[in-house]
């Protein structure tokens, strides 16, 4: 695949994860927060290769629900590397024919039921603006021009391979300077299209999105209480297909699904600190109260009992995500 034929070197970093607690402080230092979906198969990967003026992140990621918070004063561009992107983004599918583009800041929502291998391409605030970005704080998909997309993503493959087999080529400014204009004519191409006009669909998804953030403080608020979905629908003044559409729209999951994944998730996170709680304590402060019920769903989750959780973030003290 596509990290296949990289290694290492001086101008190319390049890490692989199989453990996602292993993989949780990148996303701190990212403020990004994620929620697997398949932790037996979990497995992710980074090459990282820096130019004068920009970054270029290659990613192969995982199953997994995201939010993060991007700060981006000099812009940045999120492609697919592969022809099978499969995404949810601000409740709208994307596939491959779409990136996604921003300058400023946005706290942003995905799904991705699947791997995917995409390409985060991060400008300096010093580079000079280029006509790309319509809005300041608003992460837009774009459908891409095939040809141009295409380009891209070969040029970036060529930036990789040769930072890996070739890294003191960087250590001159011509030589970095020059790939890297060549990325930017590249990118000048692939903006030249039209953001996608359905104000409509995008109303929808922004709708979607404040409520599913609602039931978010709501789970936050409540730890301990049973949540049923006519007394939140009732509670945030919409329908309960409003409310099951939204989650569904923006998680890809029933509401109740979402609330016992992310009580699921909490509950982790609290055992992994170890120290002298016990799983039923754990269990009851996170809203299940029917332990066996609970044990069940642990396990189809996480493939370990709570117990062992306990037992190995006793032993090795593991920071909770």
């Amino acid at each position: 695949m596509l990290f296949d034929n990289l290694a290492p070197s001086s101008a190319l970093q390049l890490v692989g994860f199989s453990d996602i607690d292993a993989f949780r402080p990148i996303e701190t230092m990212e403020d990004a927060r994620s929620i697997p979906l398949d932790i037996p198969n979990f497995a992710a990967a980074r090459a990282v290769v820096s130019l004068p003026a920009c970054r270029i992140i290659m990613t192969r990621s995982f199953a997994r629900i995201l939010d993060t918070a991007y700060r981006m004063p000099g812009g940045m561009v999120i492609l697919s590397m592969t022809d099978d992107l499969r995404v949810n983004f601000k409740g709208m599918d994307l596939d491959a024919r779409f990136f996604v583009a921003l300058r400023g800041n946005d706290g942003c929502h995905f799904v991705e039921p699947r791997t995917n291998h995409h390409a985060m391409i991060i400008f300096s605030p010093e580079l000079r603006d280029r006509g790309w970005f319509d809005l300041a704080d608003d992460l837009r998909a774009h459908v891409a021009n095939r040809p141009a997309l295409l380009h891209t993503r070969q040029l970036l493959l060529d930036i990789l391979r040769t930072a890996s087999v070739q890294p003191r080529l960087f250590e001159t400014t011509e030589v970095a300077a020059h790939l890297q204009e060549g990325l930017l004519l590249a990118l000048d191409d692939l903006f030249r299209i039209d953001s996608m006009s359905d104000r409509s669909a995008l109303v929808q998804s922004e709708r979607a999105i404040k409520l599913v953030q609602r039931i978010d403080d709501y789970v936050a608020t409540y730890p301990t209480a049973p949540i049923y979905t006519a007394d939140l629908a009732s509670e945030f003044g919409v329908s309960i297909r409003t409310l099951g559409g939204a989650v569904s729209r923006v998680r890809g999951m029933s509401l109740h699904q979402y609330i016992r994944l992310k009580r699921l998730w909490a509950t982790r996170a609290r055992l992994l600190k170890g120290g002298g709680i016990t799983v039923a304590t754990c269990a009851r402060a996170h809203g299940f109260h029917h332990l066996g019920e609970f044990a069940a769903a642990y396990r189809a989750t996480f493939h370990e009992a709570p117990s062992d959780t306990l037992a190995r973030g006793r032993r090795s003290g593991i920071p909770a995500g």
